[in-house]
């Protein structure tokens, strides 16, 4: 099958190296300033060991092709869709947040959208080269089981945790239930998350945090399980640090609003309190203020 990567970053590079080191035809949709110097062979390091892949750049997308899966920060999407010139059969989103899924649907026709998260710690060493410290859990929505069927099942034999998930809102709400708070604590903190877990005050915070994004979440109509979601942070590496904490203290744009916005909005229009939500967010907009991109 041949797919597109859209946003060629960590989590693009992640996806795109691994399904070509399968055999699949990928091509990375990169910036047009960097689509001379791009390399032709990918690298994925991993725990258990490096992947290397062929795969095509190009800086627009003028083809068709079977799968588009995009993976821009929540706030570079619109200006990188402007480089998608051809229809793709599907398109999977990767990106935070929730809202994402309307805008390419509007522009794409809802059948055409099937919703996916991913859930891991990948860094981008240099165009092209990639690194996974963390495992990847990849849930997509079961409407794309018919045409990703195949892949997901391949994809599970390099090491990544695949799942078909029925309900789409408890699919994307699971996601934000977990990152939105993990991004707001190390990001506010300044620590990993074995200081944080060390750290009775910060690790009641994190807590309270995925409380009330759980809260919001089944108001809104998921079906997302508090417990099993604290749990998530027992099974990761202590060393783990959020996308947003490490945008911070480089002094890089944030994606606050699309990772926490939904919880903010949703607890406005389902009047759920999310206190801590608040604080934390504030605290980091200040952070930012303080240290402009």
């Amino acid at each position: 099958m041949d797919h597109a990567i859209l946003g060629a970053g960590a989590i693009g590079g992640l996806v795109g190296t691994a399904l070509a080191s399968l055999g699949e035809d990928v091509t990375l949709i990169v910036r047009p300033e960097k689509l001379s110097a791009y390399p032709g062979t990918l690298s994925l390091e991993q725990p258990s060991g490096t992947l290397t892949a062929k795969a095509r750049a190009v800086d627009k997308l003028t083809k068709p092709v079977g799968v588009l899966w995009v993976a821009t920060k929540t706030y570079q999407l619109e200006a990188a869709l402007a480089r998608v010139e051809a229809t793709p059969g599907i398109i999977v989103p990767l990106l935070n947040g929730v809202d994402h899924v309307a805008t390419l649907r509007v522009r794409y026709g809802s059948d055409r959208v099937v919703s996916a998260t991913i859930a891991v710690e990948a860094e981008q060493l240099a165009p092209g080269r990639f690194v996974q410290r963390s495992p990847v859990r990849l849930n997509i929505a079961a409407s794309g089981e018919p045409v990703l069927g195949g892949t997901v099942q391949r994809l599970g034999e390099i090491g990544f945790v695949c799942q078909f998930v029925a309900n789409e809102l408890s699919l994307l709400w699971g996601k934000v239930c977990f990152l939105a708070p993990f991004a707001l604590v190390t990001s506010a903190s300044g620590k990993d998350l074995g200081e944080i877990s060390a750290d009775p005050a910060w690790k009641a915070t994190l807590h309270s945090a995925v409380a009330e994004a759980c809260d919001v979440a089944n108001a809104s109509g998921a079906e997302v399980d508090v417990a099993k979601t604290q749990a998530i942070f027992d099974t990761l590496p202590a060393t783990m640090r959020s996308s947003m904490a490490k945008d911070l203290a480089a002094g890089r744009q944030l994606e606050l609003d699309g990772i926490v916005g939904p919880i903010l909005r949703g607890g406005t229009q389902h009047r759920v309190a999310v206190p801590i939500t608040e604080k934390l967010a504030a605290t980091i907009q200040e952070l930012a203020a303080a240290h402009p991109a």
